[in-house]
């Protein structure tokens, strides 16, 4: 009976164990938030706390110390109205003359605006001599549908800049301008800017696909209620956009070229692994979100503290060195103790008892020379900052939209985002550009370039 017994709590205490173990994943999971994965800032709870950096205390809202501010500028006014005394508020005695200084106050107004219906009539007229009627022929400028190209494009504007629904477009059509449009219409012009804007597309995804630097990352979407992936490829002056059913090496080759030569930043995908590691740079924003998630495991706290610690010394010189207050040079000294003791840091985690960070360490080591490539290469930055600020504006878009219904929908999507990011880059009208490819279209001319300096 001992020995039973002695068996019986060799396997309790196994499975005890066990069970301890799932708990803490567990607990992990339940505190798992933006902090310390790869969820989206907006997937926290309402009454989550902002996050305190370490070693600082918590930034009050608004402006910053040494903020330089934003004000209003004088403009060249549309009318001036002067007003002037009349008399003395002293002596009663009449008043005359300018002021070389008045005291100058600008009010700015949107007079209401009505949308411009011009009708055309084509006559059919018969000949007095044979009788047979001769239709005039069709102007070569009148749009064939009921809507002008400026129209068109800001009901594309609507949904691809500012995210409105197509009911919401109608009804501000109607309420600012007061016109009358169907859901089906607004559906129908979507889809022939997306048309219109097929070859700036084109031209600028084969644009990003030659740059030097490209950072690209990629986010769940939905077509037809199936689960797709948006895809983003972005260099500092374009941003190109890509939706499809797949999160394969296959897409990332098809948007950033399979025979990409420049330098790729990324997070740590394994989609993007067909590229060389000299070419890459692994985001380590995300390798601190990662670092950050240790600190739930018990078991793990020491050594997620210790990644944090080094992650925070490498960012002060880098910061340092893009500041300009530390020469590249020193910047590159000070790196070759900090690779070689984050190298052995992994290592050191390998042999840890946690699953988790052995694996995360193998992997590191495995990917090491991605890590340090924006160390040698001016121009890359260590985090890919740059394509998740692309990213968001489409979030928001599909937490509104809840993806698309149709390809044609899809397509819409990718070339209004790839549109709008690429101009708010460059600084150019949105509304504008729209405008013209929307007239190039109905005119039948080549439609404006997105590229840089066009």
């Amino acid at each position: 009976m001992i020995e039973t017994l002695t068996g019986q709590v060799a396997v309790l205490q196994g499975e005890v164990t066990s069970l301890r173990a799932e708990v803490e994943d567990l607990r992990a999971k339940l505190r798992r938030d933006s902090s310390n994965s790869s969820q989206p800032p907006s997937s926290d709870p309402p009454w989550k706390k902002p996050e305190e950096r370490r070693g600082q205390g918590k930034r009050k809202r608004g402006g910053q110390p040494g903020h330089s501010g934003h004000k209003r500028e004088m403009v060249t006014p549309d009318v001036v109205v002067d007003a002037r005394p009349e008399v003395c508020l002293h002596c009663g005695d009449a008043l005359s003359g300018d002021d070389p200084r008045p005291l100058r106050h600008q009010v700015t107004e949107i007079p209401r605006v009505t949308a411009q219906v011009t009708e055309y009539r084509l006559h059919s007229l018969c000949c007095g001599r044979c009788g047979e009627p001769t239709s005039a022929p069709w102007p070569q400028d009148v749009p064939r549908g009921a809507f002008g190209p400026r129209l068109q494009a800001m009901v594309a504007v609507c949904s691809g800049a500012y995210r409105l629904s197509k009911r919401h477009i109608a009804e501000l059509v109607s309420d600012f301008f007061g016109v009358d449009m169907s859901l089906g219409s607004v559906s129908n012009l979507e889809a022939a800017t997306s048309e219109a804007l097929v070859e700036p597309y084109q031209q600028l995804l084969e644009h990003v696909q030659k740059a030097q630097i490209v950072h690209a990352d990629e986010t769940t979407w939905a077509e037809a209620s199936k689960l797709a992936w948006l895809w983003t490829a972005v260099t500092r002056t374009a941003a190109v956009f890509m939706i499809r059913t797949s999160r394969s090496a296959a897409v990332a080759q098809e948007l950033i070229g399979k025979h990409f030569a420049g330098f790729l930043v990324s997070d740590r995908y394994q989609g993007y692994h067909w590229l060389s590691g000299r070419r890459r740079q692994l985001c380590w924003a995300h390798l601190i979100r990662n670092f950050r998630a240790l600190l739930e495991w018990p078991v793990a706290k020491a050594f997620g503290d210790r990644l944090l610690g080094f992650s925070e010394r490498l960012f002060a010189e880098w910061h340092r060195t893009r500041d300009g207050t530390c020469l590249r040079a020193e910047f590159n000294t000070a790196l070759v103790p900090l690779q070689q003791e984050f190298s052995e840091l992994l290592r050191e985690g390998t042999t840890l008892p946690h699953s988790r960070v052995r694996a995360m360490c193998r992997m590191l080591l495995k990917h090491e020379p991605s890590l340090w490539t924006f160390t040698s290469r001016s121009g890359i930055e260590p985090t890919n900052n740059r394509a998740e600020r692309a990213l968001r504006h489409a979030v928001l878009w599909r937490k509104a939209s809840f993806g698309t219904n149709s390809e044609r929908g899809s397509r819409f999507v990718e070339r209004m985002l790839t549109g709008v990011m690429t101009l708010r880059l460059q600084r150019r009208n949105v509304l504008d550009y729209v405008a013209d490819v929307c007239l190039a279209a109905q005119r039948g001319g080549q439609a404006p370039s997105l590229l840089p300096g066009a």
